[in-house]
Formats: C-alpha cells, structure tokens, sequence
C-alpha cells in the first residue's frame, strides 16, 4: 500500500492512495445515532450508504457544516483510535484535550506529566499522542493531545484546528481541508 503523508505543525494527515485495502470492495457511508457521518468497510447497524470506491468516498464531503448546541458552542462527533465521542470546539485550547475516563476507554497512555494552564487556573496532566483521530470526513493521524484528570468535555483545540479552514455564517461553523 502507498501512503503519503504531509505533516503540519507536528500532526500528519493521512492521504489514502487509490491501493487503499478498501479500493477492491464496498466502502459504507454510516450515519451515526448524532448524525456525523464516517465511513468504513463493513455494513452499518443502520442508516449505510453504498458507496462505488474508498476514492470516491474520501472525496466526498471534505466540507463538514455544524450548528450550535446548547450555549451556542459548536459540538463535532469524532473518533479517538475507533472509540466515539463529542468534542466541543476550543479555539482557546491550545492542544486536543480529553479527559481521563474518555482517555483511558481509548488506551491513551501518559507520555510526560505536565502542567498547563486553563481558564480554571493551572492544573496537572499528562501529555500523550492519539494514533488516530476522524471528525467529519478528516482523518488525522498522530495527534498532539493533553490527558486532563478535571475535564468532563474533550476539547478539539488549535493544534488540530488550525490545519483546516474555519468560517462562520449566521449560525453555521464550516470546516473544511485548505
């Protein structure tokens, strides 16, 4: 298999070639019970589409559209290496920051203890690196992340947003690759 990876500050995104091992069979397009879409090589419990390539499907909707949640915040389904869950996006955060329940669920391992500062005042964490992280129709791969014993809401911060092209219109957040 040929992959190409390009690096941006730190976080490589994976590029699948066309000898992708899901180029020979059906690729499903899954809605999950959130509404965030991913797509992957088995059948859905529900709600799949079909779809011809894994070509055509990690072409397909490279512009994700969110709406605001509770408080106006913008909330994105995601995976941290296969297991679900909802980050809210933290244009202050400077790291991905997961709490430790969600981290541990995902087998993210303390790299380096560490001390950062949050609006709460400063706190102890851990650094670690996520092998895999999917928002959207993204996939990105090893994620600079902080584990945080006293978060209840994993973050997406600036190290991940900063390689994607944000605007908002009206009430509406679009991302999408540069």
């Amino acid at each position: 298999m040929k992959n190409r990876w390009i690096s941006y500050f730190g976080v490589a995104l994976l590029l699948v070639s066309s000898t992708s091992i899901f180029a020979e069979g059906t690729v499903y397009k899954c809605k999950n019970a959130k509404g965030g879409m991913s797509y992957q090589g088995s059948p859905c419990a529900q709600n799949a589409q079909p779809v011809s390539s894994w070509n055509a499907a990690k072409n397909a909707d490279r512009h994700l559209v969110l709406k605001p949640k509770e408080g106006g915040h913008y909330f994105v389904d995601s995976h941290i290496n296969d297991n679900a869950l909802n980050f809210l996006i933290d244009t202050g955060a400077t790291t991905v920051a997961i709490p430790q329940s969600m981290a541990t669920a995902a087998h993210l391992v303390c790299e380096k203890q560490t001390t950062i500062n949050t609006a709460n005042g400063t706190a102890n964490a851990c650094e670690t690196t996520i092998g895999t992280l999917t928002f959207g129709p993204f996939i990105l791969k090893n994620v600079a992340a902080t584990i945080n014993p006293t978060l209840d809401q994993p973050l997406l911060g600036m190290n991940v947003l900063q390689q994607f092209k944000i605007s908002q219109e009206r009430d509406e957040m679009h991302i999408s690759a540069r």
